[in-house]
């Protein structure tokens, strides 16, 4: 029965971490200097390049690049864009050494998965081209 116990418990704390939101410290030493792929139930959704000093490069997939940063706003990571200057919140999850990203605005189901990353610059096409 005590080994049972420990064993829930142990669970227990495995699922919590994987819940809990990464800081804005985690995030930025997870992510600067990659570029990752995410996907929303399997699909493509988009690429991001993080680059120094919390500055990104994003572009959904087949459109244009767009610049901008990010900033962490208690446990949320916030994104404002050249092309649109309202914020996008997100709480970034590491689960099983992949990133989830969930919307803060989306129901807690929505969540988007990193499944890919690489050292190598995102290719933008369109006007930003070489930015």
């Amino acid at each position: 029965m005590r080994v049972i116990f420990l064993f829930a418990l142990l669970l227990a704390g495995a699922a919590s971490a994987d819940d809990r939101p990464m800081t804005g410290a985690e995030f930025e030493a997870y992510s600067t200097g990659k570029t990752l792929t995410y996907a929303d139930n399997g699909q493509v959704y988009g690429i991001e390049q993080y680059l120094p000093n919390r500055r990104v490069r994003w572009a959904f997939v087949d459109d244009t690049c767009r610049i901008g940063y990010w900033y962490e706003n208690g446990q949320e990571i916030c994104f404002v864009y050249e092309h649109d200057a309202t914020p996008q919140c997100w709480t970034f999850h590491l689960n099983e050494g992949k990133l989830k990203a969930r919307f803060v605005a989306d129901p807690p189901r929505a969540a988007l998965s990193e499944v890919n990353q690489t050292p190598e610059p995102l290719l933008c096409t369109g006007p930003d081209v070489g930015v």
